[in-house]
């Protein structure tokens, strides 16, 4: 509550599901990363290396085991001697520097030999219900030959170039639920370690940072000899994982409508609990001014070459400023601190630093946000059934409450549907493409639900309000996917974007950033309109490092002494 004994309701889905605010959001204490570090802390997991079987050449395997209270979980990690022109991103590469499987369980040696003729081939091999996710990663050939040869002369690697690149090696992909043979998550979704979302895909991240830690090590090791320097913790602990996201991702949260709604209402409604309380204590304060502090060391070191991020990037600097020197005043010694503090930002910052503020704001705050993240998996499978019963009148009603902008477009304009989403067929991977310069009109996908609802309104306009919907779709079964979504809109008032996502200037870059800042990536950096790099557990603890004091606020680097 705040000074007024009010509690400040969460902000309105029209304003916060706009393309560019969700484009702007940043990781926070919700994120899947920290649940997964938190858990393991609390819980005392304990980790093993079974086998690092690494020859000179950097080719062989290794075995990663995370051993919970009930469930024991293996990363099997093989690694390649890759030729340099056969290294790339692209989803359709056919070969990796490293590829990996999270296995349920600690395998046997016949496993490890199944896995090795399969998990290398990627999409051209098959895994078991035994595998729970299947990934690839690439060198940073830069970082990676810098790294090897200074440790290989006794010398740690330069900080700079650490800060500058953050990671070692960069995922391609990471796949989980059931793709290629692995187990549904229907295997794993009762288990309290993976009810969370994504949480099988952050441990196998998790224990690859390990692996390439422990690879570049031995990789230097060959090099030098005895006189090979040890990497120093301080250093290692700011190599993260990189991924390079692109396209395949981006309909994820159009396809997901009530797990989408779930991440960003958890996020609200804990932004809507620090709202309403009425007071900051000292200590509150202090944890926040020391959170900021830390993330402004952070931004410091996000590059990116792309012109919108570099835009961003000068609005957020130019934001960190007008935070600091706000902070200089009382503000958050005023009654309602928090509320007073967002409703300033909103005028005064970009959604940029408005959504930072929003996620900084939380960290002082755990015991009474944290157990929200209950709430972030999709168990509402009954929603996603139509109630056929419902009157049109009622339907008519919930395409105005969601879609009331897209009403107002001219869809036979051409720029308001420029693009179509479709599927390759070369790598059955989701692509976008020009409407009205290539010929993919009849292979379009349903990810353009404004353009849907607007037309399914149209449609309705004629019908009488009493009727049941189900008559409707008996003549119009094409809108059956737009029905069924506006239904859905009754529990899951943030699961519809509220921008045309088939327009001339769509940013997909916007849908991959929303879905990877919950997942705790930082420093993002698009290298087009359609696929960005990130960084992951870029300071997190490794596993003999990690513990209560260190599981949680890593994502914020400590000043240097």
């Amino acid at each position: 509550m705040n000074e007024s004994g009010q509690h400040i309701a969460r902000r309105d889905p029209a304003q916060v599901m706009r393309l560019s605010r969700l484009g702007s959001l940043h990781q926070c204490r919700l994120s899947f990363m920290r649940q997964l570090t938190r858990r393991m802390a609390r819980e005392e997991w304990t980790f093993t290396r079974p086998a690092f079987d690494i020859d000179a050449n950097g080719v062989g395997h290794a075995v990663y085991t995370a051993q919970g209270p009930d469930h024991a979980y293996s990363l099997v990690a093989f690694a390649h001697d890759l030729p340099p022109e056969k290294r790339s991103d692209r989803v359709i590469a056919e070969a990796w520097d490293a590829t990996f499987t999270l296995f349920d369980g600690v395998p046997t040696a016949q496993d490890i030999e199944r896995l090795s003729q399969n998990v290398p081939l990627q999409e051209a091999g098959r895994v078991s219900e035994h595998e729970l996710s299947l990934s690839r990663a690439n060198r940073s050939v830069r970082l990676w030959a810098h790294v090897v040869d200074r440790l290989a002369g006794g010398q740690q690697p330069d900080l700079d170039q650490i800060y500058d690149v953050g990671y070692l090696m960069r995922t391609t992909a990471v796949y989980g639920s059931g793709k290629f043979g692995a187990a549904d998550r229907e295997k794993t979704a009762g288990r309290p370690e993976f009810n969370a979302p994504f949480q099988t895909e952050m441990l196998s991240v998790y224990l690859t940072r390990t692996f390439v830690r422990d690879l570049v090590q031995h990789m230097a090791r060959v090099k030098g000899g005895k006189n090979t320097a040890d990497l120093d913790p301080d250093i290692a602990r700011w190599l993260g994982i990189g991924n390079s996201t692109g396209l395949g991702m981006a309909p994820f949260i159009v396809n997901h409508p009530i797990l989408f709604n779930n991440w960003i209402m958890v996020r609200e409604e804990a932004i809507s609990r620090v709202r309403s309380l009425p007071s900051a204590s000292d200590a509150e304060i202090a944890q926040f001014q020391n959170i900021f502090d830390r993330s402004t060391l952070s931004m410091s070191w996000w590059r990116s070459e792309h012109p919108v991020q570099i835009r961003k990037l000068a609005a957020l600097t130019s934001d960190i400023q007008a935070i600091s020197k706000h902070l200089d005043g009382d503000v958050l010694t005023q009654d309602a601190p928090w509320d007073r503090l967002i409703t300033w930002a909103e005028d005064a910052l970009s959604e940029e630093g408005q959504e930072l503020l929003a996620s900084l704001m939380l960290e002082p705050y755990g015991d009474l946000v944290d157990g929200l993240a209950s709430c972030m998996a999709d168990s509402n499978l009954n929603a996603q059934i139509i109630d056929g019963a419902m009157p049109v009148s009622e339907v008519r009603e919930l395409i105005l409450s969601n879609f009331d902008w897209a009403l107002e477009l001219d869809w036979a304009a051409e720029p308001n549907c420029a693009r179509a989403w479709y599927v390759s067929e070369e790598k059955l991977e989701p692509r976008l493409g020009e409407r009205f310069e290539e010929p993919i009109a009849e292979y379009e996908q349903p990810l353009a639900p404004a353009r849907d609802a607007a037309t399914a309104y149209k449609e309705l306009a004629d019908w009488d309000g009493e009727t049941p919907i189900r008559e409707f779709l008996l003549q119009h079964p094409e809108h059956r996917h737009t029905i069924r979504r506006v239904q859905i809109g009754r529990v899951a008032p943030y699961g519809e974007i509220r921008d045309n996502t088939i327009s001339a200037d769509v940013m997909p870059i916007d849908m991959l950033r929303a879905k990877l800042s919950f997942f705790g990536a930082t420093h993002f950096d698009p290298r087009s309109d359609r696929w960005v790099r990130i960084c992951m557990y870029a300071g997190a603890p490794y596993p003999e490092e990690l513990s209560d004091d260190t599981a949680d606020t890593w994502v914020y680097p400590e000043p240097a002494a």
